[in-house]
């Protein structure tokens, strides 16, 4: 149960904003939009609070505004690289259906916050100053691992990080740093003299903190955040605030890989939603949105996701024949299929038995024995963020996408229809020909009703 049913409240960490979103981020964005819309659609769209923030202070974006705009001033450059990816992330995103979350704070908006939670550590004696520094100090902190499950030992007998001389420890994080070379930078807490800026696991903590509150409900994210990431911000939280949890809930999402290898560039199978969505570099063709999204779910959220070309094409496959079926039917009342979607969802985001169910449902559909069955499992499968759009916006979308002309495909078809009224056989078959050599593949039924021949299109794959 949430703390407060009247404003159940949720973060996820969001993207740095310096380089284009790839599909390894797209898997937190969909998995958690998901659950934004099933806790919506119990609680009420006014009674949740989805916060995903956007990072614009990093060293990474330093890096890559001095590499790609380097006759500017470090400041407008870095504002020229994170208002650029900003903008396209969202257009990314908005592709695979993904809604806006009720809040989206920057980094940048929020460093009087992050300063404020600085000064309340060092004043508790969870951090201290070193040499321009404040940092994190693990050892005052009895339970520091908690959240990954590990021991304090265990980490620093692996720990990667930088072993600083003014460290007490080489687990301690740093909490601020000095700016210097033109790097952002603002007025340093703790009495510190100069400017400096945060470190990454601050931020977090801070909006978190300012919009959910000290205690919120769930808090999710990649796997690969859970450390150090997630659990620095545990630690600044609860010893901040004095907190037994910074959330109740926290939900990690699998890792994934492509085509059963680790993603990365050296293995040339780096891939971006932009490249995705827009260009040929993945299974030689763009894909629309609502197929990575349905080949995301098809795999539990915490289970490992190997993001092949033929789940694509199966998840296309499958959208396709709802699509052809459902239409554009319209219904608005709450229905069985629907709460059994719901129920199924509740029970840990279980979308494969959901996807499952909503097969079963389809093959009722097809046998259109119950006129309201197309309307149900409409209102069924808009749970997921799926059958979104009407047939005609569906077919649209994967025809530009093949740089069909669909007018061409229409007029062809009546021009088809024409021959077959007038039993022109031959004419008929040569335009099917015609159209499968455009890659166009043509479905006649008839309507059960009235007996008259009714021809629909896709886009052969």
């Amino acid at each position: 149960m949430p703390i407060d049913p009247s404003n159940v409240r949720m973060y996820v960490c969001g993207p740095t904003v310096y380089d284009f979103a790839h599909i390894g981020n797209a898997r937190p964005i969909i998995v958690f939009d998901l659950l934004f819309r099933l806790l919506r659609h119990i609680y009420g769209p006014d009674h949740v609070t989805y916060v995903r923030n956007i990072t614009d202070v990093d060293d990474k974006i330093n890096a890559r505004a001095a590499e790609d705009y380097p006759d500017l001033p470090l400041n407008e450059a870095i504002g020229q690289v994170t208002s650029k990816t900003t903008d396209q992330f969202h257009k990314d995103i908005a592709a695979l259906g993904v809604l806006e979350p009720t809040v989206e704070p920057r980094a940048t908006e929020h460093i009087d916050e992050m300063k404020k939670l600085i000064e309340k550590l060092v004043e508790k004696g969870h951090a201290y100053v070193a040499e321009g520094h404040v940092l994190f100090d693990v050892s005052s902190m009895s339970d520091y691992g908690k959240l990954s499950n590990r021991s304090l030992d265990e980490m620093e007998a692996g720990a990667r990080v930088e072993v600083a001389p003014y460290k007490k420890s080489p687990m301690d994080f740093v909490l601020w740093k000095p700016s210097t070379g033109g790097e952002p930078g603002w007025p340093s807490p703790c009495g510190l003299e100069g400017v400096g800026r945060p470190g990454w696991h601050i931020e977090c903590s801070a909006m978190a903190g300012k919009h959910l509150g000290e205690v919120f409900d769930i808090h999710g994210g990649g796997i690969d955040l859970t450390f150090p990431h997630h659990e620095n911000e545990v630690a600044q939280s609860r010893c901040a605030h004095g907190t037994n949890v910074m959330a109740n809930v926290w939900m990690h999402n699998g890792f994934l890989q492509v085509e059963g290898e680790k993603m990365s560039k050296s293995l040339g199978n780096f891939i971006t939603i932009h490249e995705l969505l827009e260009t040929e570099k993945f299974g030689g063709r763009k894909w629309p949105g609502e197929v990575l999204r349905l080949a995301m779910l098809m795999t539990h959220y915490r289970k490992p996701l190997d993001f092949t070309v033929q789940g694509l094409e199966v998840a296309e496959k499958i959208l396709n024949n709802w699509y052809r079926e459902i239409g554009d039917v319209e219904f608005s009342e709450t229905s069985d299929w629907e709460l059994e979607i719901q129920n199924i969802l509740s029970d840990d985001l279980n979308t494969p038995e959901a996807i499952t169910r909503l097969s079963v449902f389809y093959d009722r559909v097809r046998t259109h024995e119950d006129s309201s069955a197309s309307g149900r499992f409409k209102h069924a499968a808009n749970l997921l963020g799926l059958l979104l759009n009407s047939r005609s916006e569906w077919e649209k979308k994967r025809s530009s996408l093949s740089d069909v002309d669909s007018g061409t495909v229409k007029e062809l078809i009546a021009k088809r229809a024409q021959a077959r009224a007038e039993k022109n056989w031959a004419e008929s078959d040569r335009i099917r020909d015609e159209l499968a050599g455009m890659g166009i593949k043509l479905k006649d039924s008839k309507d059960p009703e009235t007996g008259e021949i009714k021809t629909t299109w896709e886009v052969a794959r």
